[in-house]
């Protein structure tokens, strides 16, 4: 496990130590929830922009597909 020294403003110090007095929670685990949910908003934006990206690429391709197939003549 690693130690991690960080400061924040008293402000948010103050707010973050009303919030666990009423959680009844340590500070600590508190501090590790937070980080842990914030990591998996990171990682589902991380994923959101590389959808994008594909779609957009497979867009491209698609409507090519699209287009080469509505040239085609289809004889009954």
């Amino acid at each position: 496990m690693k130690t991690v020294s960080l400061k924040i403003d008293d402000s948010m110090f103050g707010e973050t130590e009303r919030i666990l007095s009423s959680l009844k929670q340590p500070r600590n685990r508190y501090i590790k929830e937070a980080i842990a949910y914030y990591n998996r908003v990171q990682k589902r934006l991380i994923l959101k922009k590389r959808l994008k990206i594909e779609s957009d690429c497979v867009t491209k391709d698609s409507m090519s597909v699209l287009k080469d197939f509505g040239e085609i003549d289809y004889v009954d």
